[in-house]
């Protein structure tokens, strides 16, 4: 305790030094943090002084391409340790590879970021593993303490985790009407709680309070959710879609490396939801609700074996799959680039390779890659 009382000193000392809007002092707590991961007392040290710093409501200055600080969680045994980044280190940062490599057991990631007023008030998304493969998200408000639940896989693994937090759930955003993602609406509904769905699965979704289509938004906190049609996986599936924290939640509509089978939905529908999803900027974080990258990983290389991002990319999710760490969320930008369900317009080896002849459309096209999808023994 007095040695990380003693390196919070320092690192407030630095921080009136530099003044409150220096962007060095990421790098400096970085410096900091690699600098005692030598013995874990003194990694202790550095991470409670990573949390003072928050406490004391440090931010940086929002841009473009940075808004605010980004963070990653892990939770062991019921420890959890943050260390701050900038969202496009969200995947590639060799300081988090390094923590992701000592956490085993039950892992659940949180992203939190400043708001774009600048303020320090944290937007956070706890992910919550749930039943077999899903991903439960928990996203909580600072500011004014609302918190909300993506989908409803599992009220068990939902109930341990707001308790833990202590925060008090108030909405729960419904993506679409399937069982492992409403099935624990009712248990979780309670004095306060909004549930919010898809308009045209509200006879589906239990315990509906409010119905929502494209072009609608959802408040939350300081802010607000833009409802996005990403009917195909089911008719009336929809995402939710936080611009200024550059977040998406997207159910099954798409996956990392992948998007859901086309249950109800034509391939015109779910060609251009898909589209809808490509259209956001290539900063966004993509949340899904399972954990398929592995399996879509060598779907994908099965399609365009020639694309040299894509090949890199596999060798990164096998790595973390045989380490037992989460691939989810994904980066948008990099979805754009690998992701075969994404490129069917833009890559002629897709085309080729899935049988595309002169005159299909790109949804025919689409289609065609989700049937060599549901087919694939790889």
């Amino acid at each position: 305790l007095k040695c990380s009382l003693s390196t919070r000193k320092r690192i407030v000392r630095k921080r009136n030094t530099l003044g409150d809007h220096n962007n060095t002092i990421p790098m400096a707590l970085q410096r900091l943090f690699l600098n005692r991961l030598h013995s874990s007392k003194k990694a202790t040290c550095a991470f409670a002084a990573l949390i003072h710093l928050s406490s004391v409501g440090y931010c940086t200055p929002l841009s473009s391409q940075t808004r605010g600080w980004s963070s990653i969680s892990y939770s062991n045994q019921g420890i959890a340790t943050t260390v701050p980044t900038s969202p496009s280190q969200l995947a590639d940062t060799n300081l988090f590879s390094r923590r992701q490599r000592d956490v085993r057991g039950n892992t659940f990631r949180e992203m939190s970021s400043g708001s774009s007023d600048s303020s320090c008030a944290a937007f956070s998304v706890a992910q919550v593993p749930c039943l077999d493969d899903n991903y439960g998200y928990i996203v909580h408000d600072e500011a004014t303490g609302h918190t909300a639940v993506v989908d409803t896989p599992d009220f068990g693994a939902y109930d341990r985790e707001l308790k833990k937090r202590g925060w008090k759930l108030t909405h729960i955003l419904n993506t679409h009407h399937h069982w492992d993602h409403t099935g624990a609406n009712l248990e979780l509904k309670k004095e306060g709680v909004t549930v919010y769905g898809p308009v045209v699965e509200k006879d589906k979704i239990p315990g509906i309070d409010v119905a929502v289509g494209g072009g609608d938004r959802v408040p939350f906190g300081n802010s607000y959710a833009d409802i996005i049609d990403v009917g195909g996986h089911t008719k009336g599936h929809i995402a939710y879609h936080f611009a200024d924290k550059e977040v998406v939640f997207v159910g099954d509509a798409l996956f990392s490396l992948g998007c859901g089978k086309m249950f109800e939905g034509t391939p015109t529908q779910f060609w251009k939801s898909l589209k809808n999803l490509r259209s956001l900027p290539d900063e966004t974080t993509v949340y899904c609700a399972h954990e398929y990258t592995a399996g879509n990983a060598k779907f994908a290389k099965s399609v365009e074996p020639g694309n040299a991002e894509l090949m890199a990319r596999i060798d990164e999710i096998m790595d973390k799959r045989s380490r037992g760490e989460p691939t989810v969320p994904s980066n948008l930008g990099q979805e754009k680039r690998t992701n075969p369900f994404l490129r069917v317009d833009v890559s002629e080896e897709i085309r080729r390779n899935v049988g595309a002849v002169p005159g299909d459309s790109d949804s025919d096209v689409f289609g065609k890659v989700r049937m060599a999808k549901d087919t694939f023994r790889g």
